[in-house]
Parts: structure tokens; sequence; C-alpha cells
């Protein structure tokens, strides 16, 4: 376009737009939006007789968007298993619960997500792995005066959101410290051994009772979930003279449960046989009394018959007791006053022990010394008895004991 041209400097239907003009249709819509009767003019002054209009200039439509984008900043949403803590200008003021909530946005108010849900983990003596040891903190002393070597984890998590953030500093730091401490102290009361078989599980749970207390006594809003013992055993540097105490110890068990084993054999067996003897004394005891009161009845009713017929009592008497002396005797008693001397005497005797023994097979005897003898032994001399004579010296001595 030249500068001859008539249609120059004016505006056109291609030409950029009018940058008042625009303004001025914002400021009508909004003064129609806001319940204005009238337009505007081009001086900003009310039409049709109707009371004057303020202008909105861009600078107020600008912070009126920043007041309502700062408005609108205050909303927040708390998820389930959090806490909302808000604070006014730095100061507590509430904890909201889950779901939609409102708060005087920033500068006047501020606020802080907190999860409840969370389980929170810290390590002491290792980091990540017990391969990675951090020996200043699992280094602990025992109540004999044992040094030991103890990693252990705490979960936890939170029971008061405002007791977390604004009652002590680096709060999941004081956990760890308050941990260790704890442990320190749970061990220091216990045994070497204790510590690291049998003990393991009482010390965990004595350790996480501590922990609470004192965590309580600091006021930190947390809460111990568990106590874990990952690794418990003496420094390296004395592990082997370890394994060899260690070796003693067990060494010493099986001796003591070895003689235990054999006590509980001997000693049973040992009260057994005092127990036989006892019950065997005692028979014997019982046999001995009532054979004696046996006997004693039986004399009893033996004088009885005596003082009713003392000559037969005392021939029965003295029978009976010959019977008893020569049963047992191999010996043979013949009377001479019976028949003549003429009579060949057969060894009696060892008649009556051949038949007595067993035989063998064909009627032989199974003693083979017996089998060689080709003659029998000459007959030992007979003992000649008198019985007139026995039963008179009876008598005599009989008299003689009255």
């Amino acid at each position: 376009m030249s500068l001859n041209d008539p249609q120059w400097g004016k505006r056109g239907s291609g030409g950029p737009p009018d940058l008042d003009e625009i303004w001025r249709n914002v400021n009508r819509r909004l003064n129609e939006l806001l319940g204005r009767k009238g337009g505007t003019t081009d001086d900003g002054s009310g039409g049709g007789g109707g009371r004057p209009t303020l202008p909105l200039s861009g600078v107020g439509i600008l912070v009126l968007l920043v007041v309502v984008v700062w408005l609108a900043s205050g909303f927040y949403i708390v998820d389930e298993g959090r806490r909302g803590v808000v604070t006014r200008f730095g100061k507590y003021t509430e904890t909201t619960q889950p779901g939609a909530r409102w708060h005087l946005p920033f500068p006047i108010e501020d606020k802080e997500l907190v999860d409840f849900s969370q389980v929170r983990t810290v390590e002491v003596g290792y980091r990540n792995t017990p391969k990675n040891k951090k020996e200043n903190e699992a280094l602990m002393l025992t109540d004999d005066e044992n040094i030991i070597e103890i990693q252990f984890a705490v979960q936890y998590n939170l029971k008061s959101a405002e007791a977390y953030l604004f009652n002590v500093r680096k709060p999941d730091l004081i956990v760890q410290f308050i941990a260790q401490t704890a442990m320190g102290e749970v061990v220091g009361k216990a045994k070497m051994d204790f510590v690291l078989y049998e003990g393991r599980e009482q010390i965990a749970k004595s350790a996480e009772k501590l922990m609470q207390e004192l965590l309580d006594r600091y006021q930190t809003g947390v809460y111990v979930q568990k106590v874990t013992l990952q690794s418990v055993q003496p420094p390296d540097k004395v592990q082997a003279a370890f394994d060899d105490a260690v070796k003693a110890g067990q060494d010493r068990e099986r001796f003591r449960n070895e003689g235990q084993a054999y006590a509980n054999d001997v000693v049973p067996r040992a009260r057994g046989n005092a127990a036989r003897l006892i019950e065997e004394a005692n028979g014997y005891q019982a046999e001995v009394v009532q054979r004696a009161e046996g006997d004693a009845s039986r004399f009893k009713q033996i004088l009885v018959e005596y003082t009713k017929a003392p000559g037969v009592t005392r021939e029965r008497l003295y029978l009976d007791m010959m019977q008893t002396v020569v049963g047992n005797s191999s010996k043979v008693l013949v009377d001479q006053k019976a028949g003549s001397n003429s009579l060949l005497y057969l060894p009696l005797d060892k008649l009556i022990q051949q038949s007595a023994s067993p035989s063998g097979p064909g009627g032989t005897a199974s003693d083979p010394s017996a089998a060689r003898q080709s003659t029998p032994p000459a007959p030992e001399p007979t003992v000649t008895l008198d019985p007139s004579r026995s039963r008179e010296a009876l008598r005599n001595r009989e008299r003689a004991g009255q």
C-alpha cells in the first residue's frame, strides 16, 4: 500500500483490531453480568440516564483472577491413611481427617500431609544388609563383661501427627538413638550365653517395651510395632576363641547328658534291687515267723497227744527223726538180729544211685565213667544199729532234759 492511497491510515476490515474498542466491549459485558444497566460511552461514563458505573481496567481483572486463584489454592485432599496438619503463621491449628479440605492459602495458613499407614524402619548396627556393618552402633557390653555385636531393625509408624512434627527435631534420628540406647540397656542386664542363644526373643521384647516407654516420655508420637534381631554374634576378632569356648561348652553338656543317662540307668536298677531285697527279706521274715508259729502249734498238739500216750509218742518221734536224718543217706542199715549172716549183700547204695541217674538209649548209662567200670566196687561196710539201744538213749536224753 502506497502513501497516496486514500485508505491508508484508516481502519479497514483487514487491519489490526483496536485495543481500546476491545476493552470497552469487555467492560460492557462485565457490567451486564454484574447487573448494571445501560452501556458505556467512549469516555467511560454510563449512558441511558442510569447511574455511573466503575470501569474495570485490565489491572483490576488481573487482580481479581489472582485473588480467585489464591483462594482456590487453599483446597487440598487428604488421602486414606494420612492426616493433614494445618498451621497458621507456623503455629499448629488443627489435624484434618481424610477427604476434601480447605484452609486459608499461603502465607496465612499452610498444611502438611503425614502418612499414618506407612511402616517406617530404622536399622541399627548395619545399613541395608547385615554385611554392611556399623561397629560403633552394633558393639554392646553384656552383664558378664563380654562384648557382643548386635544388628537389629525397628519397625514403627505414627500415632500423633502433631507430636511427630512439632515436639522433636529429626524424629527418625531420635528413634534410632532411642533404639540403640534401649537395646544397650537390655543387653547390659543379661549374660552373653542368654543373649546369643535362648534369650533372643525375650531380649527383643524387652527392648521394644523400653523403647516405647522412652518415646512416650519424649512425646514423639511414634508407635513401635516390632524389634527384629538380624544378627547376634561376638566380634570378628574374637570369633575363633569364642568358637572354641562354644565347643567346650557343648562337650560339657554332652558329658553331662551322658552322665545323667548313666545315672538314670543305674539308679532305678539299684532301687529295684533294693526293693527286691527288701521284699525277699520281708518274705523270709514272714516265712520264718509262720514256720515258727506252725512248729509251736504242732508242738502243742504233740504235747497233748504225748500226755495221752507217752510211749507211743516217743517212739513216733524217734522214727520221724531217724527218717529225716537217714532219708538223705546212701547207706543201707541191716538188723543183724533179723536174719543169718550167710546172706550175700549186694551194693544196694550203688544200685540205687544208678537207678536214679538218667540212662541213655539202649538202656545204657549216660555217664561214660560208669560204662568203663568192668567190675562193681567192693561193698562198703554196713552199719549195724540196735533199735532198742537207740530208743533207750533217746529216753535218757529226754529224762535229762526234764
